[in-house]
């Protein structure tokens, strides 16, 4: 057979083609379209025909290729609707659906969204910043003796090429910062993640999340601290918890104190985890110390303040029943997918 009665016979097999399913339709398009496609060999012919025949049936070629891809595509387009409807046809609408296994939140979060609507509800912003720190903000601007303890290497983590820059060991940090940028009245919450080199068991960890508020305004008490955290333990805990203050020190407070809440003594593990005194301590607090106001450029004889940081993991523990600040930080799973029906 020729070349051209070859040609003629492809595009009569191209115009007819017709195919029930994408599987056949595939074998079409390799044959007419592929990489080694029968109409390749007819190209070679061409010197095998008359002088001025040649270009017409070069241009014949490409025609009946054009119509192998036409009729491609519209044969996919076909054939695809097709079984996209016979795939729908097949479906049972009186089988019950299968449902997306549910993530959830881990319990630090829920606890943090919890104090964080707590507080805003009373007017505190959320306020954050650097967890990278220099000594200034992390301990000078909060009246921090150069011979604190809590400098040491062995309370601080610094950095190892940068004795002057640490990882922040409290979320006061973000205090010192909005208080040289932001003039008085300052009503701020700022959680966050700080670090600090301390030996991890049940009741404490080298890293863990903090939420520290600060209030300065003209005539601010420490009666208005204690009604705000009043306030925060009966919306956290229920109208019938008990809290206690008790006096404390912290460089960047006067006077200081220290909050509890009872935990209880019904288990082991309360005795354990309370000390055997069934309270828990949950948060330092006090008015702002006035060198603080004074070394973030706020006037102490003008303005007065308070301040209260507490950790999530303790409140979190406090609201779970959780015996083990440790189980926070393992991703064991087991323990994650118990806190997937808890409303924040």
């Amino acid at each position: 057979m020729d070349a051209i009665s070859q040609l003629q016979e492809y595009r009569l097999e191209i115009e007819n083609a017709n195919f029930e399913n994408l599987t056949d339709l595939e074998d079409f398009r390799i044959k007419f379209l592929g990489s080694k496609n029968i109409l390749k060999p007819l190209f070679s012919q061409i010197k095998n025909i008359a002088p001025e025949h040649r270009k017409d049936f070069g241009q014949q070629i490409n025609a009946v290729k054009g119509l192998a891809e036409d009729k491609y595509q519209s044969l996919l387009k076909t054939l695809s609707s097709k079984e996209i409807k016979d795939s729908f046809s097949n479906l049972d609408l009186t089988r019950p659906g299968t449902t997306e296994a549910l993530g959830s939140q881990h319990p630090v979060s829920i606890v943090m969204q919890r104090i964080i609507d707590i507080f805003s509800r009373i007017g505190f912003s959320i306020a954050s910043n650097r967890e990278i720190e220099d000594e200034w903000h992390n301990f000078t601007a909060l009246n921090t003796p150069e011979n604190h303890p809590a400098r040491d290497m062995t309370d601080t983590y610094y950095l190892k090429n940068d004795w002057t820059r640490m990882l922040r060991s409290q979320t006061s940090t973000v205090q010192v910062h909005v208080m040289e940028n932001q003039n008085p009245p300052i009503r701020i919450i700022s959680p966050g993640r700080v670090y600090r080199n301390e030996t991890v068991s049940s009741r404490s960890h080298c890293q863990f999340h903090q939420v520290e508020g600060l209030y300065i305004d003209k005539d601010v008490s420490f009666v208005d601290l204690k009604n705000t955290l009043l306030y925060f333990a009966k919306e956290m805990y229920g109208n019938d918890v008990k809290i206690r203050l008790r006096p404390s020190y912290f460089p960047f407070t006067e006077p200081s104190a220290e909050m509890d809440v009872y935990w209880g003594l019904e288990t082991e593990a309360d005795y354990r985890i309370t000390k055997g005194t069934g309270w828990l301590e949950i948060m330092g607090c006090g008015m702002v110390d006035p060198n603080v106001l004074r070394n973030c450029g706020i006037d102490p004889d003008e303005y007065s303040g308070f301040a209260f940081g507490m950790g999530i993991e303790r409140q979190a523990m406090r609201m779970f029943g959780i015996t083990d600040i440790r189980m926070f930080f393992e991703n064991d799973v087991r323990f994650l997918n118990q806190f997937r029906s808890v409303n924040i």
